[in-house]
């Protein structure tokens, strides 16, 4: 029977959603396929058993205090049972469903995601302030690039939102597995062109690109390293929106952004999680006016 890699992460005492979301962010370079809730902690499902000692070996590094138990689990619809409980949220205008959990009259304001290894249904706070942040900027006829695509619901929501085309890229075969099947449960196979793509290695046609909006829900640390590259993925009057990282990265990751000359313009808060417009640092300004 074939088996995931799993490591199990266990707090001392009683923990809040936030910190294991945090915690969640720190490991997302070591790319965990699933996640499963647990008292007191989580399971985190990994590709193999590589993935899963870096990611150890990063939450020793990170808490001492945490307790870590590595183990193989048996395939046996895992996968289903943890995502079971998983139901439709609305953000703002738009509702973001799983197909168990959506009205059967459902109309354009519902973005079905099917939960699966590829992250994105709504329900982490980083997603829900990318989502504020692109229905106030306004999408309609706007060339969008979707870093980290994951379930693809940031595209998909930009497309619905009226924008002309989509690029929504990742370097997780996995994650655009699922993004593919949500494109085509949302009938958005037109409007999004997917492709499996590395940060630190562009293609060609990608490099020459342009876009008037970059969404970049990451981690900080990917954020920072990519600040350039995706910088000039911006038309000249673009504007991009990053989130994935807390309050207390925020300095660090505006700062990588301020040296390719883009300026913070908005900000959005939820809990202990950020999102930020980026704009050209002389068109920030001017709005400061």
């Amino acid at each position: 029977m074939r088996t995931f890699p799993t490591l199990v992460i266990t707090w001392p005492a009683s923990v809040g959603d936030e910190a294991v979301e945090m915690m969640l962010a720190e490991i997302d370079a070591c790319a965990p396929t699933a996640v499963e809730p647990l008292d007191r902690g989580v399971r985190l499902f990994f590709a193999s058993p590589a993935h899963r000692a870096r990611a150890a070996a990063t939450v020793a590094a990170l808490d001492a205090t945490l307790d870590l138990t590595s183990m193989d689990v048996p395939d046996d619809d895992w996968a289903e049972r943890s995502q079971a409980a998983v139901r439709a949220i609305r953000v703002g205008a738009l509702t973001i469903a799983p197909p168990w959990d959506m009205s059967p009259h459902a109309g354009r304001d519902v973005i079905v995601i099917q939960p699966s290894m590829g992250f994105g249904t709504g329900h982490h706070a980083s997603t829900r302030l990318c989502l504020q942040l692109l229905r106030e900027l306004g999408v309609a006829g706007a060339r969008v690039l979707d870093v980290g695509t994951g379930s693809g619901v940031l595209g998909i929501a930009a497309s619905r939102l009226g924008a002309a085309q989509v690029l929504a890229i990742d370097c997780d075969g996995d994650a655009l597995t699922s993004a593919r099947e949500n494109v085509a449960l949302n009938g958005e196979g037109a409007s999004i062109r997917l492709q499996h793509v590395e940060l630190a290695s562009l293609p060609p046609e990608l490099s020459a690109a342009s876009f008037d909006i970059v969404l970049a829900n990451l981690t900080a640390a990917v954020l920072i390293r990519h600040a350039e590259t995706l910088a000039r993925r911006l038309a000249p009057a673009g504007v991009l929106i990053a989130s994935g990282f807390g309050q207390d990265e925020l300095t660090e990751v505006a700062g990588a952004f301020a040296v390719t000359s883009l300026a913070v313009t908005t900000r959005a808060d939820e809990g202990e999680w950020v999102a930020l417009t980026f704009g050209a640092a002389s068109a920030a300004q001017a709005t400061s006016r």
